[in-house]
């Protein structure tokens, strides 16, 4: 098994990033912990723990960016849900190994110094799902 721990984050595209902070922090009394701009992703993500996860609201900082084409193709909302995992090698190893299309073969850097790897929607049954592997 890839040794799935938690639900990691719930990673939600937004076009004004001010005004959907607004939103979770004044309506729903979320409390952003920080924010940061991962260039490689194109994205500016700020982070709202909830108990023992996290909602990502992700903002393009590009037009071209893959948030600004996710939410041109289908409008503001979660774009990925994201598992955290034991060994994100080991993980993406066996997945492959039983098929599942994977769109990153070997982890990344992600936001919040996660390391991290996306299995492509068409083998998630159209859910793009991000594995994470954290130090903490």
């Amino acid at each position: 098994m890839i040794g799935i721990k938690k639900i990691d984050h719930i990673g939600i595209a937004v076009k004004d990033l001010a005004k959907a902070i607004e939103f979770y922090e004044g309506l729903l009394g979320l409390k952003v912990t920080g924010t940061e701009v991962v260039e490689e992703q194109k994205v500016k993500v700020a982070f709202l723990p909830t108990g023992d996860s996290e909602v990502e609201l992700l903002e393009s900082t590009t037009p071209d960016g893959p948030i600004a084409r996710f939410i041109e193709k289908n409008g503001e909302g979660i774009q990925h849900i994201a598992f955290r995992v034991e060994n994100l090698e080991q993980a993406l190893e066996e997945l492959k190994a039983k098929g599942v299309r994977l769109i990153d073969e070997k982890p990344r850097l992600g936001a919040g110094g996660a390391r991290i790897a996306f299995l492509h929607p068409k083998s998630t049954f159209g859910t793009l799902v991000e594995l994470c592997e954290r130090d903490n």
